[in-house]
């Protein structure tokens, strides 16, 4: 970490903020050369953190990038978005296309060659249910839609503290049925449309995914939010120091869900929530050993397989909460995210 610190030193008009290019020039050094920068490995679980997210961290400390969570709710949302746009680069795509669905701005990634009755991925975004937007999540939106050849409906849907629950969540259960309705103007088959999102959107997709049943052909929960009330052993080890900190969720929360709103809701907390015996799209759950969330998603995840619903879960154990937003520099986490495509496309 010194090493890093002198290094940083020489180019700190470019780090505060940290600006792209200095940034990806990081993340894309050598292995060796970064291990030399960061130095041990950090470990947990018997876990090695990857060295280019290791670098990234590094360099957000240095650096001083705020944390989004110790900012107000309009500057933190400011602050997500240049973060997410720093990891995500500029990432190709067949064409992009603005529309409204179901009264909300949303936004239609169609990959090359992609047929008029293509399958369909209908994507809710993270951000604690607080953060995030259609331009937050744009590159990872491209990655997923060049690289899987299906089509993915990006949907900006209500935010707290404005719109608390259950906003988010019914804006994205009506979002997905406008989808279903519309497959012929958005060139989709209705029998492949998915539904998908990371974090807070993982936990709305995951509620999606149980509202409308066999509407729902595929459901993709990356490193999802199952449950706002009982704080996990990686909630607690993993607390501090790996982007996602417990200071963020506990803001996060406490706007989404005010005061007097049951957090064991089935519509928030689907880790509560009764699972039919048929009729649950599949599933595939994404995780992340460095991620405080990480055990609440894999709960899930074992709570699909009890109920019957046919679930694959996956860990990336190198990787960090906000991985699916580092497309742009790195290699760890973008193999991780065209890893996702792949399950996408073979899905779809």
């Amino acid at each position: 970490m010194s090493i890093l610190a002198r290094a940083s030193s020489l180019i700190d008009p470019l780090l505060v903020p940290i600006k792209r290019p200095a940034f990806t020039t990081a993340l894309n050094l050598p292995a060796a050369v970064q291990r030399r920068l960061v130095g041990k490995p950090v470990t947990y679980d018997g876990q090695t953190l990857a060295v280019d997210t290791q670098v990234m961290l590094a360099l957000m400390k240095v650096s001083g990038e705020p944390d989004p969570s110790t900012l107000p709710i309009p500057k933190g949302r400011v602050a997500l978005l240049r973060q997410s746009q720093l990891g995500g680069g500029r990432q190709e795509i067949g064409s992009v296309r603005e529309l409204w669905a179901a009264g909300l701005k949303a936004r239609l990634y169609v990959p090359e060659g992609a047929s008029g009755n293509a399958p369909l991925l209908v994507f809710l975004h993270g951000g604690g249910f607080i953060f995030g937007d259609l331009d937050s999540h744009d590159a990872p939106c491209r990655l997923l839609a060049s690289e899987s050849g299906v089509k993915v409906l990006s949907i900006d849907y209500r935010l707290a503290p404005e719109s608390p629950f259950p906003a988010a969540y019914d804006d994205s259960v009506a979002a997905f049925r406008w989808a279903v309705e519309h497959a012929a103007e958005l060139g989709a088959d209705p029998a492949r449309i998915g539904v998908g999102g990371d974090s807070a959107g993982g936990n709305l997709a995951a509620g999606v995914a149980l509202a409308v049943g066999e509407d729902c052909a595929f459901q993709l929960l990356i490193y999802p939010v199952t449950q706002s009330e009982a704080n996990t052993r990686s909630r607690e080890d993993l607390s501090e120091g790996f982007y996602l900190t417990a200071d963020f969720i506990a803001a996060a929360t406490n706007n989404y869900l005010p005061e007097g709103i049951d957090r064991r809701d089935p519509r928030h907390a689907p880790l509560y929530a009764e699972i039919p015996a048929t009729g649950i799209a599949p599933a595939y759950v994404a995780t992340a050993g460095f991620d405080p969330l990480r055990d609440e998603g894999e709960a899930y995840a074992a709570k699909l397989d009890e109920a019957g619903v046919k679930v694959v879960h996956r860990r990336f154990d190198d990787q960090i909460h906000g991985f699916l937003n580092v497309v742009g520099a790195g290699r760890t986490a973008r193999a991780a995210v065209l890893e996702i495509a792949r399950v996408l496309k073979d899905n779809l």
